[in-house]
C-alpha cells in the first residue's frame, strides 16, 4: 500500500509539474494567460492623414493632446507603414492581416463603365461590377472570424468598403453595404465620430450586458474629406495655416484627436480600460494641397512614405510596456498576429506578419513590402502600379513596365531621407538587384 501511496504521489507531482510547464506556453508576450479574462479589443483608424501630421510627431502646429497622451502609454512605432497608399485595400489587409495580392482588394473600385453625363447608370455600373469582389471577400477569414472561438462579439463602426458588416465577420456593424442602395465604402458607418459615439455606447453597453469581451471596429470617416471641422476649430487653425484649404484640414486632424478622446473616456467610464488592448493605424497618407480640394500627388496613391507611412500604436495599461520606438520597422499586418499572439491563438500560416510584442521575431525581419495598384482595379496582372521593399535604411520603389513606362526605378536611403527626394538608384546597383529579387521572392509567395 506504501509504494501505491508513493507512486500516487508520484504521479501528482509529474502532473503539476506538466500543468506548470503548460501554463507558462500558454503565456503571450505580454505575460498575458488564457486563465486570464480575455481583453477588449479597439482598433482606432484614421483616415487620409500623414504620418507627420500629429504633435507627438512633431508637427509645428497641429495639436492632439488624446493620442499625444495614447502614444506615451503605447508601444508605438513611429515608423510604421501600411502596404498600400489607398483606403480599401489598406483596410482590407488590417482586418485580415494579408498583403492585398493575398486577398484580392486591389483598389478602391473594381473596373466598370463610365457613361458620360448619366451619373446615377454610371453608379449602377459600379454596384454591379463590385458585386464579385464582395463575394470573394467573403470568403476570406478576418479576425472577427478569428476572435468567434473566444466568445468575442464583434462590431463595425465608421468605414467598411466590403459589403455587408457581417460578410467581414462582424456580428453586429452600421454599414449595410448593398451597392443597390449607394453602399460603398460605410454608408451609414461614416457617421460615427462626426455625430458622436451613441451607436458605440450602445455596442459596449450589449457586450457588458453579455459578459463577452468585444472588438471594436473604430474607423470614422475623419480626418478624411470633407473638411468640415466644427467652427472653433477651423477658427483656431485660420491665422496659422498658410491657406483656408490647410486650415480646414488642421482642424479635422484634431476633430478626429478629439472623438478619440471621446472613446476612451467611454471605455474609461464603463471600467474598461485596463482590460482594452487599443490598437491605432491610419489607413494611408494625406498631404493637403495648399489651393485645391484635393492632396498632394506624392501622397495618397503614391508609393512614397507620405502615402504609406504611419504612426501604429498598441496599448494594454499594465500588460505592455509603453515605449516610443523609433528604429523598428512595423507594418499594419502584424495587427492581426499580435492580436492572435495575446489571445493565444495560432497564426495561420498564409499570414507573414509577427506578433510586435515578439522582440526576437520582430528583430529577425528584415524587411517588409509594399503594393501600388489602380484605383479602379482588375486583375493583379494588369492593375499593378509599383511594387515597394522597405529594407532599413533602403526603400525601394519599381514602376511597372507596362503602366509606368516613363519612370525610373528610386532607391531611398529613408533614415538619412525620409521625404525622399534624393534617388540613389543609379550609384547602388547592387542594393537594386538585391531588393529587385526580394521583391520577386514576394510575388512569387
Amino acid at each position: 500500500m506504501k509504494t501505491v501511496k508513493k507512486i500516487s504521489i508520484l504521479l501528482l507531482l509529474i502532473g503539476f509539474v506538466i500543468s506548470c510547464g503548460n501554463k507558462e506556453k500558454s503565456k503571450s508576450k505580454t505575460g498575458y494567460t488564457q486563465t486570464e479574462k480575455s481583453p477588449n479589443i479597439v482598433f482606432i483608424l484614421s483616415d487620409d492623414q500623414s504620418w507627420t501630421d500629429y504633435s507627438f510627431m512633431n508637427h509645428e502646429h497641429i495639436e492632439t493632446p488624446r493620442l499625444d497622451q495614447f502614444a506615451s502609454e503605447s508601444l508605438t512605432f513611429t515608423r510604421g507603414y501600411v502596404p498600400t497608399p489607398l483606403c480599401s485595400p489598406s483596410l482590407a489587409t488590417i482586418i485580415t492581416g494579408l498583403y492585398p495580392k493575398d486577398h484580392g482588394i486591389l483598389g478602391n473600385d473594381k473596373v466598370y463603365e463610365r457613361i458620360e453625363g448619366d451619373r446615377k447608370a454610371s453608379q449602377k455600373n459600379r454596384a454591379e461590377a463590385y458585386k464579385p469582389v464582395i463575394s470573394a471577400f467573403e470568403k476570406q477569414t478576418t479576425l472577427p472570424d478569428m476572435l468567434k472561438e473566444k466568445g468575442y462579439l464583434s462590431f463595425q463602426t465608421g468605414k467598411w468598403w466590403h459589403g455587408n458588416h457581417n460578410g467581414g465577420g462582424f456580428d453586429y456593424g452600421m454599414t449595410h453595404g448593398d451597392p443597390e442602395r449607394g453602399g460603398r465604402h460605410g454608408d451609414f458607418g461614416l457617421e460615427i465620430g462626426r455625430n458622436g459615439l451613441d451607436t458605440i455606447n450602445s455596442y459596449v453597453d450589449l457586450a457588458l450586458k453579455e459578459k463577452k469581451p468585444f472588438f471594436l471596429w473604430y474607423a470614422p470617416f475623419l480626418p478624411h474629406q470633407p473638411h468640415t471641422p466644427p467652427q472653433r476649430l477651423l477658427d483656431k487653425y485660420l491665422p496659422k495655416a498658410p491657406t483656408e484649404y490647410v486650415a480646414k484640414y488642421w482642424a479635422m486632424c484634431e476633430w478626429f484627436d478629439e472623438t478619440c478622446g471621446e472613446l476612451f473616456d467611454m471605455i474609461e467610464a464603463k471600467g474598461q480600460m485596463e482590460n482594452t488592448l487599443f490598437v491605432y493605424v491610419c489607413d494611408n497618407g494625406w498631404v493637403q494641397e495648399p489651393n485645391k480640394s484635393t492632396y498632394v500627388k506624392t501622397s495618397k496613391r503614391a508609393p512614397y512614405d507620405l502615402g504609406i507611412r504611419t504612426p501604429i500604436m498598441y496599448k494594454w495599461k499594465g500588460k505592455i510596456t509603453p515605449k516610443m520606438d523609433n528604429n523598428t520597422i512595423s507594418s499594419s499586418i502584424d495587427m492581426v498576429p499580435t492580436v492572435l499572439d495575446i489571445l493565444g491563438i495560432e497564426k495561420p500560416e498564409n499570414l507573414s506578419g509577427v506578433s510586435v510584442l515578439d522582440k526576437k521575431a520582430l528583430s529577425e525581419r528584415k524587411g517588409i513590402f509594399g503594393e501600388v495598384y489602380a484605383h479602379d482595379f482588375d486583375t493583379i496582372e494588369n492593375s499593378m502600379f509599383y511594387n515597394m521593399a522597405i529594407f532599413p535604411p533602403y526603400k525601394i520603389i519599381i514602376p511597372d513596365p507596362e503602366r509606368k513606362k516613363d519612370e525610373v526605378v528610386q532607391l531611398f536611403n529613408i533614415e538619412e531621407d525620409p521625404f525622399e527626394k534624393n534617388n540613389i538608384a543609379d550609384a547602388n546597383l547592387e542594393i537594386v538587384k538585391d531588393l529587385q529579387e526580394k521583391i520577386a521572392g514576394f510575388r512569387a509567395e
